[in-house]
């Protein structure tokens, strides 16, 4: 049985930092590619990033590029969002998702964000302050 769980969200200044983690078990995880995608109240789900962990590529919206990073440690099963420079605007629920497969979407190619994914989090909640 497929299992992800997010950690790590909370409430910071605009401007500060937080790391999220997701754990996931039940499937290969060295073969897969793992997404971050975001939804604030509101607003529709998008996207953040993902990472192949079987090629070290990753990806990012533009909204995010050079704040959030995102990498995995294959041995503990984790992948992580690092979270720098903080806005208000990234205020939201934060989830990591995964596709059925290892044959899932293609980090380095601009559909990954509308690929189906089969797996979810639970989300954290991230709150920044001004």
């Amino acid at each position: 049985e497929v299992q992800v769980v997010e950690s790590g969200g909370g409430s910071v200044q605009a401007g500060g930092s937080l790391r999220l983690s997701c754990t996931a078990s039940g499937f290969a995880f060295d073969d897969y590619v793992i997404a971050w995608f975001r939804q604030a109240p509101g607003k529709e789900r998008e996207g953040v990033g993902c990472i192949s962990n079987s090629e070290d590529i990753t990806n990012y919206v533009d909204s995010v590029k050079g704040r959030l990073t995102i990498s995995s440690d294959n041995a503990k099963r984790t992948t992580y969002l690092q979270m720098n420079s903080l806005k208000p605007e990234d205020t939201a629920v934060y989830y990591c998702a995964l596709p059925s497969s290892q044959f899932g979407p293609i980090c380095g190619a601009p559909g990954w964000a509308g690929f189906i994914y089969a797996y979810w989090g639970q989300g954290t909640q991230v709150t920044v302050s001004s």
